[in-house]
C-alpha cells in the first residue's frame, strides 16, 4: 500500500485534493488507521484516479464525475466521451490547448492499464555525482506545472553553461524536492560537471548517493511518461518495496527532434517493506 503522499505522487496531485476526494466519497483510501487517521491506498486505485482526473479536466463537476465513475463505466465508452470533448476542445480558443494535452495523457493512461508488462523494471543504485543545476518552484507535481517550466528552464542552463564554457559530462536530469515554504514543488534540472566547475551563473552542488533506486525506462515524448510512471508504481507495490521520495528523470536521448525518440529514464528511491 502507499501512504497519501507516495500515491500523490504517483497520481501526480496534489495530498489536498486526495483529501478532498476523501471527503466528498469520491475516492477512499483502501485503509485508514483506526489510531494515526493516516491514509492508506493500493496500486488498484490509480485507475479510478486516472478517469476522476481526465473527466474533472474535461469540465465535468465533481458530482458529475462521480456519477459516471461509479457506474462502472467501460473503457470503450469512456475513451468515445473523451474523444468527442477532445473535438469540442480543439475548436475551442487557444488557452484550451494545455487542458486538451493533459486530456490525451490520463485517456493513454486509461488505456495502457493492464497492458503495461512490457516494461523491464531494474533495481540499481547510483553513485553521488556533482552537477550544475537552476531551480525553480511550481504549485505542485502535476504536469500541467512542470511541463512549462521544465523546457525553458534546461534551454538556459544550456546557454549559460555555453557562455561559460563548460561541458556537461552526461546527460540532463531532473528532479524534485517539496519547497520549503511548503507552497509547492522545486523543480531542479541539471548536468553533471568535472569536479573543478565553478558558476556564478548556476548552482553547482552534489547530487546525493542512491542507494537503491527502481528504474524503468520511458520511450517517447514527456506528454505521454504518466503511464510508464504508474507502471513502476504497479511494480514497486507488486514486489514488496515502498517509495521514499520523488523520482529523478534521466534523460538519455532528447533533443528538438521527433518527440518519438526521446529517452528517458525514471529513477524511484525505494526501500523494501516490512
Amino acid at each position: 500500500m502507499f501512504t497519501i503522499g507516495d500515491f500523490a505522487r504517483h497520481g501526480r496531485v496534489s495530498v489536498r485534493m486526495l483529501r478532498h476526494y476523501d471527503a466528498i466519497g469520491l475516492l477512499r483510501p483502501a485503509r485508514v488507521d483506526p489510531y494515526s487517521g493516516y491514509r492508506f491506498y493500493e496500486a488498484g486505485q490509480l485507475a479510478r484516479l486516472n478517469r476522476v482526473i481526465a473527466l474533472k479536466d474535461l469540465g465535468f463537476t465533481l458530482q458529475q464525475v462521480q456519477a459516471i465513475v461509479d457506474d462502472e463505466m467501460g473503457t470503450e465508452e469512456l475513451r468515445g466521451m473523451l474523444r468527442l470533448r477532445r473535438a469540442e476542445l480543439e475548436a475551442a480558443a487557444a488557452a484550451a490547448e494545455a487542458r486538451l494535452a493533459r486530456v490525451e495523457a490520463r485517456l493513454r493512461t486509461i488505456e495502457s492499464e493492464g497492458r503495461m508488462s512490457t516494461h523491464d523494471v531494474v533495481i540499481k543504485s547510483v553513485p553521488a555525482v556533482r552537477v550544475a543545476r537552476l531551480s525553480t518552484q511550481v504549485a505542485s507535481f502535476g504536469p500541467e506545472d512542470i511541463s512549462p517550466v521544465a523546457g525553458p528552464l534546461f534551454d538556459e542552463l544550456c546557454r549559460r553553461l555555453a557562455a561559460t564554457g563548460v561541458a556537461p559530462t552526461g546527460p540532463g536530469v531532473q528532479y524534485y524536492e517539496d519547497a520549503p515554504d511548503g507552497g509547492g514543488i522545486v523543480v531542479h534540472v541539471a548536468f553533471p560537471v568535472g569536479a573543478d566547475t565553478h558558476g556564478e551563473d548556476f548552482e553547482v552542488v552534489e547530487l546525493p548517493a542512491a542507494p537503491t533506486l527502481a528504474t524503468i525506462v520511458h520511450h517517447g515524448s514527456m506528454d505521454d511518461i504518466v503511464p510508464t510512471a504508474q507502471a513502476l508504481a504497479h511494480w514497486i507495490d507488486a514486489n514488496g518495496y515502498r517509495s521514499t521520495g520523488y523520482a529523478r528523470e534521466v534523460y538519455l536521448a532528447y533533443g528538438e527532434g521527433d518527440p518519438a525518440g526521446w529517452v528517458t529514464e525514471i529513477q524511484e528511491p525505494v526501500t523494501r517493506t516490512g
